[in-house]
């Protein structure tokens, strides 16, 4: 066993911090080394997985499984050891199943029963023996022998069965993992989903590429974005919005179908729906559409909620049809329906058309009275573009709405500037999102491949920030570049996978769906340098 202890260490804990449980499990590791025991051993040849052996005696007998004789070699971490006397139980989890052994003096021995009284739970366990059923029933391995694999210094969480505090469970996952199976059901089901998406479009031959998480301009979103410093080029960079930009340069060089399952970083606020570092799914294809890409996607989402499950779906007590084909409404129309529910006085759907008479509609005493009555911010119309106000309309009287998969087509020109405008409507794009459970999860577009059309529109931006929109597009000079050689028609989306991870399985928030969500350091401080080794 690493480390030295000395004789006044007796009795305390062996970390700073940890509880007083530690100190009595560390003598117990002492004591198994006194037997001879390798109290971190490096392997173990296991045979059966617990789910194998549940499943090898699953509607047998005592006497079936006595003729069936199945030797095995198991093992796990010990959630429940109970018994006295010369012979005892003991529960093994693997993470995935739960199986008992039953150990008897007489069957592993004066040492090995000792080591077993030496159990601590939370410690890991070998056993080799026979699988048999209890006279009460239950599926067991009657244990040969025992090899212990691991020692836990901290005790496992109190409520073993079901770790509950919110903050424990983000903060230190290992426990949450450990005891709650629902937990480690979700990321097996999140696993699958990813795994599904790649599938996909492996399939239809799609190839997976890496774009640059470290950029020198931060494009591909309206996003705000974190910088670090490179200090051997002395230069700042930024971590990465999007891979957008990348991708399509991918396409410009001949990359007809790529996609990349990526990591992004917006240093915006964290909410249930928001973390800081998120997961996408970003495809494009040579010679498709925004129509192409819907269909596409459709047929994405659909792969990856039959790799959920067979459903139906449930999301906050709420069913969730992944019935195709999904619904298909314009920005305009949704907007339009939901302000004519409000019976607002003069209101026509041709408001969204004509930029005076919208501007009208959003400082009228009723919209107001609306937006006051909703807890939003009215005021705040009055300073937007025509484009502007249609998409914040969308945002705060619709998007919450749309429940089961919903395609919301035609965004204004000024919040998509690196989509194509529609032929018979320059103020309009040929984008789409996709809506489920009332969050964005997919976004796409028929891309604009004018490099002096492109320009003009990241010059349009650029306005935008100087009026002090931090999170409007940069200009991107070497994209531009790329688009003068030549962008096919080129059609692609972006699939949030956390968002589309909290759907498939019922979680409320993305740290439910992300292993390790950021989070303010424990006691609201970064550890500095001073602090290693305080308290010793």
């Amino acid at each position: 066993m690493s480390g030295d202890r000395h004789d006044d260490d007796a009795g305390q804990p062996p970390v700073p911090g940890w509880p007083a449980e530690s100190a009595a499990r560390l003598e117990k590791a002492a004591a198994l080394e006194a037997l001879g025991v390798t109290v971190y051993p490096t392997r173990f040849e296991r045979t059966h997985r617990l789910g194998e052996v549940l499943e090898a005696g699953e509607g047998r007998t005592i006497e079936e499984l006595e003729e069936l004789a199945l030797d095995v070699r198991i093992a796990g971490r010990v959630v429940t050891k109970r018994g006295h006397g010369k012979a005892s139980f003991a529960t093994l989890s693997d993470g995935e199943s739960r199986l008992q052994i039953y150990v008897r003096l007489d069957g592993v021995g004066e040492e090995g029963y000792q080591i077993f009284r030496l159990l601590d739970l939370g410690d890991f366990l070998g056993v080799a023996g026979r699988v048999m059923r209890t006279r009460k029933g239950e599926l067991s391995v009657e244990a040969r022998e025992i090899t212990f694999l691991g020692k836990a210094l901290l005790p496992p969480p109190e409520k073993w069965h079901g770790l509950a505090d919110v903050e424990v469970r983000y903060r230190q996952r290992y426990l949450d993992l450990m005891s709650n199976p629902e937990v480690r059901r979700t990321f097996r089901t999140r696993s699958a989903v990813v795994s599904a998406l790649r599938r996909f479009l492996d399939e239809r031959g799609y190839i997976e590429v890496e774009t640059p998480m470290m950029q020198a301009i931060a494009g591909g979103a309206i996003a705000r974005p974190f910088v670090t410093h490179h200090n051997a080029l002395d230069v700042d960079l930024y971590l990465r919005i999007a891979p957008e930009l990348y991708l399509k340069r991918l396409v410009a060089g001949g990359l007809e179908r790529v996609y990349e399952i990526n990591r992004n970083f917006r240093n915006e606020g964290i909410s249930s729906m928001h973390n800081p570092e998120f997961t996408m799914l970003e495809f494009y294809t040579a010679w498709f559409d925004c129509g192409d890409v819907m269909n596409t996607t459709e047929a994405l989402i659909d792969d990856a909620a039959a790799a959920a499950g067979d459903g139906p779906f449930s999301y906050r007590d709420r069913e969730v049809s992944f019935r195709t084909p999904f619904r298909r409404v314009s920005m305009k129309d949704a907007v339009a329906e939901r302000l004519g529910a409000e019976s607002l006085s003069g209101f026509s759907p041709r408001a969204l058309d004509d930029p005076d008479a919208l501007a009208a509609l959003v400082a009228s005493p009723q919209f107001l009275a609306l937006t006051a009555r909703l807890g939003l911010d009215g005021e705040a119309y009055a300073t937007l573009s025509h484009g502007k106000r249609v998409a914040r309309l969308f945002e705060d009287l619709v998007e919450a709405s749309l429940w089961s998969p919903t395609f919301v087509t035609d965004y204004p020109v000024e919040v998509s500037p690196l989509a194509k405008a529609r032929p018979d409507d320059p103020g309009t794009t040929e984008r789409f999102e996709l809506y489920i459970a009332g969050m964005e999860v997919a976004n796409g577009f028929s891309e604009l491949n004018d490099p002096l059309e492109q320009r003009a529109r990241f010059l349009d931006q650029l306005r935008e920030r100087e009026r002090g929109d931090l999170e409007a597009h940069v200009m991107d000079e070497d994209y531009v570049r790329a688009l003068g050689h030549g962008l096919p028609p080129t059609g692609g989306c972006g699939v949030g996978i956390d968002r589309l991870a909290m759907i498939l399985t019922d979680s409320p928030s993305i740290r439910d769906v992300i292993l390790f969500p950021q989070m303010r350091p424990e006691g609201g401080r970064l550890p500095q340098p001073a602090d290693e080794g305080e308290g010793e």
